[in-house]
């Protein structure tokens, strides 16, 4: 079996779980799906039963080629080899198995492109971080819940992997509501690298001044996007 340590890839081993995956993305004839991460090719052949298009990426060299090699029979599948963050290609819906080191860059990576709905499995934990409220809240929770709507729809327990991971994973539905600018999502990384300060002095590291003395923590998530957009604007 491979590994990829390197990357905290875990390559899912159920057939049940990734049938629910397929039918909980709801692919139509006209989708396009992007499937981040080819892996073992568990996935793809199922994602090109309904879809117009199923492009799939993988950044292992052996796995591109094994894939090529096991599914070059499929007409609507085109497999790339590369890093699927830099890529360009244009889709509606997006699945994924991500490496849990790749999970925060996915999802703002995702929050900055136009997409329908997308699929993905990450570590349980980082589930717990998107949902997030109070104090608890990182700048991915915000960044988040302001593009996507999410809602989980299936635990997945250790053993589902080859190799199996040290914790367990979730599946979660993510439905696109907007996108975002790179630099409006850096500039929430950077507020909240400065969390315990006030807001006052929070603009201050930007250069930037306000009267306000609340808190990040005693902000609402839509307080915070309009606090970031008002420092990039002065």
């Amino acid at each position: 079996m491979i590994k990829r340590k390197r990357l905290g890839q875990h390559f899912l081993t159920s057939n049940s779980i990734a049938k629910s995956i397929v039918s909980e993305a709801n692919i139509g004839k006209n989708d396009v799906v992007y499937e981040l991460g080819t892996g073992l090719g568990f996935l793809t052949p199922l994602l090109c039963e309904n879809a117009k298009k199923v492009v799939s990426i993988d950044a292992d060299r052996k796995l591109y080629e094994k894939a090529k090699s096991n599914f070059s029979n499929i007409a609507n599948l085109s497999l790339e080899f590369g890093d699927g963050f830099k890529k360009n290609d244009i889709f509606s819906i997006f699945i994924s198995n991500l490496p849990y080191s790749k999970s925060k860059e996915a999802i703002e990576w995702l929050a900055t492109i136009p997409f329908s709905h997308g699929i993905i499995m990450v570590q349980k934990e980082f589930a717990e971080k998107l949902f997030a409220k109070s104090t608890k809240r990182r700048s991915i929770s915000i960044i988040a819940n302001h593009v996507f709507e999410i809602n989980k729809f299936l635990d997945v327990g250790k053993r589902n992997f080859n190799p199996p991971p040290k914790v367990d994973s979730v599946v979660l539905k993510i439905i696109k509501k907007k996108s975002i600018e790179k630099d409006l999502i850096h500039t929430i990384n950077k507020m909240f690298s400065y969390r315990r300060k006030t807001i006052q002095n929070i603009f201050k590291q930007f250069g930037k001044e306000t009267v306000i003395e609340k808190r990040l923590d005693d902000l609402s998530d839509d307080e915070i996007i309009d606090l970031a957009k008002e420092i990039l604007k002065r």
